[in-house]
């Protein structure tokens, strides 16, 4: 069993950032998150674009802010359980909480923080009867190692931000890349739809628009998709891989099983330290919700400083609580160290 002082469900920017805050308190944090990496929706969803409302970085690339969250959280040694998903929640004799993920890892704390974005993700498959037969032989629908497809022949399928800024990126890592959408519009920011057609000029990618991926075929991996166009009719492509990037469905998944008030929009929270119905358990992030509510990461930071305050009080409850800036107290004192997963 993990014994922590702060249990963290969810190791994006917020959960990250929460560790710091907590950190200068001097209380521990280990973080559980479902994907394999910490960075949450950044890392695993638009590394590459740029975020301009982080203060004091007029821009900085989605990947750099998670770079630069877990270099600011080394001094703090917080610990990771990574890959898998908190399952269940269990208030114990002595007050504190047990989690347990899917998995079996158990992890023990006085405080949990839900900082867990939108939820657990279901990607939004495209209707092809046998797509399922190639999930773990040719079709990806999350891009987690650009690498896989060093000269590869790839298929993307989508027409919005993530499918035109992996295709731009993966130009120039595939031996052939497609870019599949049914309108001749992209719904995309400007400047990604100018790069891509761009490079469409160059011929490093092509473009089939009016068209859909409607089947997929290989024995045992996949070898070819088969394309519907308006104009054209159906013909096929060989390739590697097929990415189709419709976006997400976010799900609260085991959460909603655990006691919280849940409306539609997230898991309700008192904004005075952003509890949640459940002493003990809060909320940050995009996963919480109250009147006035912004889906800002900025938000999350500011949510995760005044939980930090709050949970003090119930991990020392012997302790006074003196606030004191950074700039009086530094974070001298605290052994620099390396974040570790478990």
């Amino acid at each position: 069993m993990i014994k922590t002082d702060i249990a963290i469900i969810g190791a994006g920017p917020v959960g990250l950032f929460t560790v710091f805050e907590a950190g200068l308190l001097q209380m521990h944090c280990h973080l559980i998150d479902v994907l394999g990496t910490p960075g949450g929706q950044l890392a695993e969803i638009y590394p590459k674009k740029p975020i301009y409302d982080i203060p004091g970085y007029p821009s900085v690339l989605a990947h750099e802010l998670v770079d630069n969250l877990m270099q600011q959280i080394a001094p703090f040694n917080p610990t990771f359980t990574l890959g898998e998903r908190a399952e269940t929640l269990e208030r114990l004799e002595d007050n504190s909480f047990l989690l347990t993920t899917n998995k079996g890892t158990q992890i023990n704390a006085p405080v949990v923080a839900i900082a867990a974005g939108l939820g657990s993700f279901e990607p939004r498959k495209p209707p092809i009867d046998n797509i399922a037969d190639f999930e773990d032989s040719g079709v990806e629908y999350i891009v987690k190692d650009p690498e896989l497809y060093r000269n590869k022949r790839v298929v993307i399928a989508g027409g919005g931000d993530s499918a035109l800024d992996w295709a731009i990126y993966l130009a120039d890592v595939a031996k052939e890349l497609y870019l599949v959408h049914r309108r001749t519009e992209f719904r995309g920011a400007p400047d990604s739809v100018e790069k891509a057609m761009h490079l469409a000029h160059e011929q490093r990618i092509t473009l089939i628009t009016q068209a859909q991926v409607t089947g997929l075929n290989g024995n045992g991996r996949l070898e070819e998709v088969v394309i519907e166009h308006d104009e054209r009719g159906q013909f096929s492509v060989a390739t590697d891989h097929f990415v189709p990037l419709f976006g997400l469905t976010p799900k609260l998944g085991p959460l909603e099983n655990w006691g919280l008030d849940v409306d539609k929009n997230g898991i309700k929270v008192d904004t005075f330290d952003y509890q949640t119905n459940v002493p003990g358990v809060y909320a940050i992030g995009d996963i919480n919700y109250y009147p006035g509510k912004l889906k800002l990461i900025l938000c999350g930071f500011h949510e995760a400083t005044l939980m930090c305050q709050s949970a003090f009080k119930i991990v020392n409850p012997e302790k006074k609580l003196s606030f004191k800036y950074t700039t009086v107290t530094g974070i001298s004192g605290l052994e620099q160290g390396t974040p570790q997963t478990a």
